[in-house]
């Protein structure tokens, strides 16, 4: 019932391993490993046992660039699970079926984790490769990919948890990568540490961390198979009847007043009065009844977390090592990343699913309006949200720290958090204009936005660890203009015992504003041409 029987394992597997996205998925999983396993080759040597450091570096970024991408790739496999059989009005029918919690668990966990045990199976032949040039043994490449394994489960699981708590898709999408993402990096930091201690760090990664990843997934596990047992009440279609109030009122932790500053900047309260003449209905009906609609509880979650984490890093970063303040303006740029196209991305294709598009192209209310009312409602939010994060940086500003003769790079700091809000919000905006489901287009517009923002500077990366042609590093600069980590980390910054004007190019953020600006508008001049012709937007 578990295993053999299990229909829910069946029906996942044969939905999603006969999709044609799965074959894509991996073709270009595995092409894109061998293309960077060719590229970073040694080009001189082919088998040099005297000089091992070069089959390291390479088998540790082979490593490293695998463990993140499959961890980033978890939550787009997990993350619906279970809210999925909400939006397809299935989920009370799961709930009334013979089957045993604990069945229905393992079944979406496993069916969930098979693409992804598939990509790393895959990349085995690759990694052999490097095995000749020497300086890796095979137990390392075990104990590796064991660890990767198990905290692949975890993940899964945990992904799994956020799905058991929400409403929508994109809520438990970014609760889990709020989650994995601080994981995923401790694991790599915890990798690179105990490099220097051979064996010891075999029996490390083969004892204690098989045995966290079995606990915490145990417990996660028994939490998920309790909401199955008692539900909570339960409308039409299995949706969930949420009273904002009672909610409000049994909220752990941060408790959100929408009627009081600074709340209502992000969720004011609902209308009780009429609306104005000349104010536009689509961005009042998204602010204040549309975007949380399902509660605040991802909203809450999401705060909560990144300001637990904020912490830590803007002690580091902003006061303690001076020198960091970019890795804290990249923990910023990261979070809008995340939270960003989540009040976007389901903008038209919620009235999609709604069958409700097609009533509101009949109104008076223009295409311009439905626009910027979608967009700046989303990008209220967004934004508000990332300027909490901001608020450490203004006060770093305002203290006598060092920061006074930088204002001009803080200020660009702003901007450049500014425009990235600008850039999610309409690109997550552009891509619920083109897609009909949320859950599609959400991880197009996660997609778009970290291949951006976040593959030229893992591209700088590559080039700079495997000194690559000066012409491969000449492009990979004049992309970086598209990525705002990058241009963040090419700002001049002087302090006592610090300056990067000798290592850093001013160009990439002229080059970054100016991209922002035609990328911006070019998509904005798109949505509306397709919102004239009606393609895609009524069907």
């Amino acid at each position: 019932m578990y295993f053999r029987e299990n229909p829910v394992l069946q029906r996942e597997l044969i939905s999603n391993l006969r999709m044609t996205r799965g074959f894509l998925l991996l073709f270009a999983y595995v092409a894109g490993l061998g293309m960077l396993v060719y590229a970073a080759w040694p080009a001189n040597q082919t088998l040099d046992l005297a000089r091992p450091e070069e089959a390291q570096k390479l088998v540790n970024l082979f490593f490293f660039g695998q463990y993140i991408l499959v961890s980033l790739m978890t939550p787009s496999f997990a993350a619906g699970a279970i809210t999925g059989e909400r939006e397809r009005e299935s989920y009370e029918m799961l709930l009334a079926s013979p089957l045993r919690p604990g069945a229905i668990v393992l079944g979406k966990l496993a069916a969930s984790l098979t693409p992804l045990a598939e990509l790393m199976i895959c990349s085995l032949p690759i990694v052999m490769l490097c095995l000749p040039l020497g300086g890796v043994s095979p137990y390392e490449v075990l104990a590796a990919y064991l660890a990767m394994i198990f905290s692949v489960g975890l993940f899964g699981m945990i992904s799994l948890w956020c799905s058991s708590f929400f409403q929508r898709t994109s809520a438990s999408l970014v609760a889990s990568y709020m989650l994995i993402l601080p994981l995923a990096m401790a694991g790599v930091l915890v990798w690179r540490s105990l490099e220097q201690l051979g064996e010891a760090r075999l029996m490390v990664i083969l004892t204690i961390v098989p045995i966290a990843c079995i606990s915490v997934g145990a417990l996660l596990w028994a939490d998920v198979c309790r909401r199955l047992i008692k539900p909570p009440d339960l409308g039409s279609g299995g949706k969930q009847a949420i009273d904002l109030e009672t909610e409000a009122k049994e909220a752990v932790g941060l408790y959100i007043e929408r009627d009081q500053f600074p709340d209502r900047l992000f969720a004011p309260p609902k209308r009780t009065t009429f609306l104005e003449d000349d104010a536009n209905p689509i961005y009042d009906k998204e602010m204040r009844s549309e975007i949380f609609s399902q509660g605040t509880l991802m909203l809450r979650l999401v705060i909560q977390i990144s300001m637990g984490l904020a912490l830590p890093v803007m002690a580091v970063c902003l006061f303690m090592q001076r020198q960091l303040a970019p890795w804290y303006i990249a923990y910023v740029l990261l979070f809008n990343l995340l939270v960003g196209p989540v009040f976007s991305a389901d903008s038209l294709t919620s009235e999609r699913e709604r069958s409700t598009l097609d009533l509101l192209l009949t109104t008076l209310i223009t295409p311009w309006q439905m626009l910027w009312g979608k967009l700046l409602s989303g990008l209220r939010v967004s934004s508000v949200l990332t300027s909490f994060l901001l608020w450490p940086v203004f006060l770093a500003c305002l203290m006598p720290v060092g920061f006074w003769p930088n204002m001009l790079t803080m200020l660009a700091y702003f901007l450049i958090v500014g425009l990235t809000a600008v850039t999610t919000a309409i690109t997550a905006l552009f891509c619920s204009t083109v897609f009909k489901k949320s859950s599609s287009s959400l991880m197009c517009s996660y997609l778009v936005l970290a291949t951006l923002f976040l593959a030229p500077v893992a591209a700088n990366v590559f080039v700079q660890t495997f000194a690559a042609a000066s012409s491969a590093a000449g492009a990979v600069t004049a992309l970086q203009s598209t990525s705002p980590f990058a241009a963040a980390f090419n700002l001049p910054l002087t302090l006592d015992d610090w300056n990067n004007a000798d290592r850093i190019d001013v160009r990439i953020f002229w080059g970054f504003l100016a991209f922002t600006a035609i990328y911006n508008g070019g998509l904005m001049l798109l949505m509306t041409q397709l919102f004239k012709v009606r393609w895609r937007v009524s069907e």
